[in-house]
C-alpha cells in the first residue's frame, strides 16, 4: 500500500531525529508534522524560515512542531479565571490559602481557606468593586506584601475583567505615584502602612476613586475631607457589601489584558509590561509539561507577588490544587514559618541559596575536624551517585543530610531557582544536601516568566535548560562583543524569544517597545547565551551592562560579581570600571559574621564593623580570597579587581542601591561610592603606573 504524504513526512522525522530503539524519546508521533526539524536532545532545531535560512531556532523537544498555548490535559483553560474555576471545581474542599497571622495580629499555626471558600470571597470582592461603580477594564492596584487577600483580589480582577497592577511596597513614594498615574489606577488595595504612603500624595493621584485597606477596621481608618473624591473603606466592609449584592462574573477573553507589571529597572522610570491572560496561561502550560505539582503539595509564598516569578508559581499551583502558605511578611521569621508549614515546594533566588550555602559550610567548618571529614566523605559520595544517576546510601542522609533538610521543614521535594544565575557549585550542593529535584529557570517579565528551565533527569549544572514548550529561542550575532552563531565549539549570541508568552508591549510606550521587539515578533532580551550540547541554554553575559576598559576589553560586571559572590567574606559585590582606566575596582559589603570570625582568628581587635572594614589587613584578606576564587573560576586577567573597598552596610532597596528584584542599580551605586572609587584608582596610580588614567586624545 502506497504511503500517504503525512506518513512519508513522519518517516522522515523518525529517520532524522528519533532512534527507534530509544524508549524514552521525548518526541511523540504526530502525523501532521513537517520534516524541517533536527534533534538536539533536550531541544529541537528548526530553520527560521521554512525553506531558507539557518537552522538556528530552538524549541523544546517536548513540543518541537507546535508551540504550546494551553494545558494539554485542559485545553478549555484560556484565562486566569478559567484556571481558578478549574481548581475550584476539581479541589473545592482542599486547603488553598494559609496564614499564621490572626485577626488580632497574634501569630499561631497555619489557618486555611479552601479553594471553595476563596471562590466565594473573590466573587464578593469583585461584586463589591462593581457596587462602587468600577466598570470592566479598570486598573486595580495591589499595594501590600504577600498574604491571602492579595490572591483573592487578583482572582476577583480576573473574574470581573479588571486589570491588576502590582505596586512594589519597596519602590518608594515617587515611583508608586508615577505608576498609579501612568496606569490610571482607579482602585487600590493596601494595608495600614502603605495607606500612609498613599495619603501623603493623595492629591497627586487624581484617577484614584477607591482605597480598600486590608487588615484594618473601618472605625480605625482616618477620615478624609467630605469634599474628597476618594472613598476609603476596609476590606471586610467591601467583602460585606459584595456579599449583599452578588453579581455574575464578567469573564475575560484570552487576548484581554490580565495585568500590567511595572519593572523596576536599574535606570529611569518603571516600564509597564502588558501581559494578557493568554500570555500567562501559555507560559504556565508550557512549564507544567515538564514540571509536575500535585494537590498534596504545599508551597510557601514569600517571594514578592509583585514580581512575575512568584506570580507564575501561584498560577501553576492553582492549576494543580497546591496548598499555599504565606510567610508572616518578615524575612527574619521565614525560617520559623518554614518549620511550621513544612512545604514540599520551595522556590527562591540565588541570593538566599548563597546564604544557605554559606551558613551550612561555615557550620561544618566550625564543627570540628572529625565532623568536617564525615561531611566531606558523605558529600562526595552522594554527589557522585547523583551525577551517575544512582541512589546514594541512605546512611549519609541519616548521619548528615536529614539535619540539613530540617532547615526547610524536612519535606521539600522540589527546589526552584530564578531571577539571576545560580552557581553550578551551589546547585550541586543543594541537590546533595536536600536530596530533592533542583531546577534552575530563566525568564523575564516580558516573557510572562519562563523562557527555559532545566529538564527533569538532567544532572548537568551551569545552564538554564531547554526552551519552554510555549516559545522558541534563537541567538543573534553581537559583533561588537565578538559573539556569533559561527563560534566554536558553541554558537553564541543575544538571546531572542518568540511565541505566545511574549508580552504585548510596554504600556503607553511604543518607543521602548520597538527597541526590544523586531518586525518578525522576536523579543531581544539583552542577555548573551550559548547552546551547550543537547540544546541546553547557558547565560554567559549581558549586552546592556557592559563597559570597555582603557585597553579596549569589554567587561560584563554581573558575571564577575557572581564569581566573587562565592567568597565567604563577601555578602555583596559591586564591580566598577570605565574606558579611562585599565583595571577594575570593587566595593564589597562584607559578611559580618564571617569577617568577625576571621578577625578573631587573626587576633585583630576592633570596636565595631566599620572599624574592621577600614583595617588594611581586612582589605588584603578579602582581595586575596577574591583572587583565589577568580583563579578557580578562570577569570581573565583584566576581569580581576585590583583594589577593594569594604563597607559594613549591605546594598539594599532601602538605601537605593538595589532594585526590588535585588539587582544592583549601577548608576546609583557609582554615584553613591564615587569617593571610594576615586580613592581606589588614586592608590592604584601611585602603586602601579600602568593603572593610571589614560588621557583623552
Amino acid at each position: 500500500m502506497e504511503e500517504s504524504p503525512a506518513q512519508r513526512r513522519f518517516r522522515a522525522i523518525q529517520c532524522h531525529l528519533i532512534d527507534s530503539s530509544d524508549q524514552h524519546s521525548q518526541i511523540h508521533h504526530n502525523l501532521t508534522a513537517g520534516h524541517f526539524v533536527n534533534s538536539e536532545g533536550y531541544s529541537a532545531v528548526l530553520p527560521e524560515k521554512l525553506h531558507t535560512g539557518k537552522w538556528n531556532v530552538y524549541r523544546s523537544a517536548r513540543s518541537p512542531l507546535k508551540l504550546v498555548n494551553r494545558f494539554p490535559d485542559h485545553p478549555e483553560i484560556g484565562t486566569l479565571h478559567d484556571n481558578f474555576i478549574h481548581a475550584v471545581e476539581t479541589f473545592p474542599d482542599h486547603k488553598y490559602l494559609g496564614t499564621r497571622i490572626r485577626v488580632d495580629g497574634t501569630v499561631g499555626g497555619y489557618k486555611w481557606m479552601t479553594y471553595g471558600e476563596a471562590s466565594t470571597a473573590r466573587r464578593a470582592i469583585g461584586s463589591g468593586l462593581l457596587y462602587h461603580g468600577l466598570p470592566k477594564g479598570v486598573r486595580v492596584g495591589l499595594f501590600f506584601v504577600n498574604r491571602p487577600e492579595w490572591m483573592i483580589v487578583d482572582h476577583a480582577c480576573s473574574a470581573y475583567s479588571y486589570i491588576s497592577v502590582p505596586l512594589y511596597d519597596t519602590l518608594g513614594p515617587d515611583a508608586v505615584k508615577y505608576v498609579v498615574n501612568h496606569a490610571d489606577i482607579q482602585a487600590i488595595f493596601c494595608v495600614a502602612q502603605t495607606l500612609n504612603t498613599l495619603l501623603s500624595f493623595i492629591s497627586d493621584i487624581p484617577s484614584v476613586r477607591l482605597i480598600v485597606v486590608v487588615g484594618g477596621l473601618d472605625e480605625n481608618l482616618p477620615s478624609l475631607p467630605s469634599t474628597s473624591r476618594v472613598k476609603l473603606l476596609s476590606y471586610l466592609k467591601l467583602l460585606s457589601q459584595g456579599h449583599s449584592c452578588l453579581q455574575p462574573f464578567c469573564p475575560p477573553k484570552p487576548e484581554d489584558i490580565a495585568t500590567i507589571c511595572y519593572t523596576s529597572g536599574t535606570t529611569g522610570t518603571p516600564k509597564g509590561v502588558v501581559l494578557t491572560h493568554g500570555n500567562l496561561i501559555s507560559s504556565v502550560a508550557g512549564f507544567s509539561i515538564g514540571i509536575k505539582f500535585n494537590s498534596s503539595d504545599i508551597y510557601i509564598s514569600y517571594l514578592p507577588l509583585a514580581h512575575i516569578y512568584e506570580r507564575t508559581n501561584q498560577i501553576v499551583s492553582v492549576y494543580s490544587g497546591v496548598a499555599i502558605g504565606f510567610y508572616q511578611g518578615d524575612n527574619m521569621t521565614l525560617m520559623d514559618d518554614l518549620a511550621v508549614l513544612k512545604p514540599t515546594i520551595f522556590c527562591s533566588v540565588p541570593r538566599l541559596y548563597n546564604r544557605i550555602y554559606a551558613g551550612i559550610t561555615n557550620a561544618v567548618k566550625t564543627s570540628g575536624t572529625l565532623r568536617e571529614r564525615i561531611f566531606a566523605v558523605a558529600y562526595n559520595s552522594k554527589k557522585q551517585a547523583i551525577m551517575n544517576g544512582q541512589n546514594s546510601s541512605r546512611m549519609w542522609d541519616r548521619l548528615v543530610f536529614n539535619k540539613i533538610r530540617e532547615k526547610l521543614g524536612g519535606r521539600v521535594r522540589f527546589m526552584g531557582s530564578g531571577a539571576s544565575p545560580l552557581s553550578p557549585d551551589i546547585m550541586d550542593f543543594l541537590k546533595v544536601c536536600f536530596g530533592c529535584q533542583v531546577i534552575e529557570g530563566y525568564g523575564m517579565t516580558e516573557t510572562s516568566c519562563v523562557i527555559s528551565c532545566i529538564d527533569e533527569g538532567d544532572n548537568l549544572s551551569g545552564h538554564v535548560g531547554s526552551p519552554n514548550p510555549a516559545c522558541e529561542v534563537k541567538l543573534v550575532d553581537v559583533l561588537e562583543m565578538n559573539y556569533t552563531s559561527e563560534d566554536q565549539p558553541y554558537p553564541r549570541g543575544e538571546i531572542c524569544v518568540r511565541g505566545p508568552i511574549v508580552f504585548q508591549g510596554y504600556y503607553k510606550d511604543e518607543v521602548q517597545t520597538r527597541e526590544v521587539m523586531d518586525g518578525d515578533g522576536w523579543l531581544h532580551t539583552g542577555d548573551i547565551g550559548l547552546w551547550l550540547p543537547g540544546g541546553r541554554l547557558k547565560i554567559i553575559d549581558r549586552k546592556k551592562n557592559i563597559f570597555k576598559l582603557a585597553q579596549g576589553e569589554y567587561v560584563a560586571p554581573e558575571k564577575i560579581e557572581n564569581v566573587y559572590a562565592k567568597c565567604k567574606l563577601i555578602s555583596q559585590c559591586f564591580i566598577y570600571g570605565d574606558s579611562l582606566n585599565s583595571c577594575l575596582v570593587a566595593v564589597v559589603a562584607v559578611d559580618p559574621d564571617v569577617i568577625k570570625d576571621w578577625a578573631a582568628s587573626e587576633g585583630i581587635l576592633f570596636e565595631n564593623l566599620e572599624q574592621l572594614c577600614n583595617d588594611p589587613r581586612a582589605r588584603v584578606a578579602v582581595l586575596a580570597e577574591m583572587n583565589a576564587v577568580g583563579k578557580e573560576e578562570q577569570l581573565r586577567g583584566f576581569e580581576f579587581a585590583k583594589a577593594v573597598t569594604l563597607v559594613p552596610e549591605p546594598f539594599s532597596v532601602e538605601n537605593g542601591l538595589l532594585t526590588p528584584t535585588f539587582k544592583i542599580k549601577r548608576p546609583q551605586a557609582k554615584e553613591h561610592f564615587a569617593k571610594e572609587i576615586s580613592n581606589m584608582y588614586a592608590e592604584l596610580s601611585t602603586s602601579d603606573p600602568t593603572s593610571q588614567k589614560k588621557s583623552r586624545l
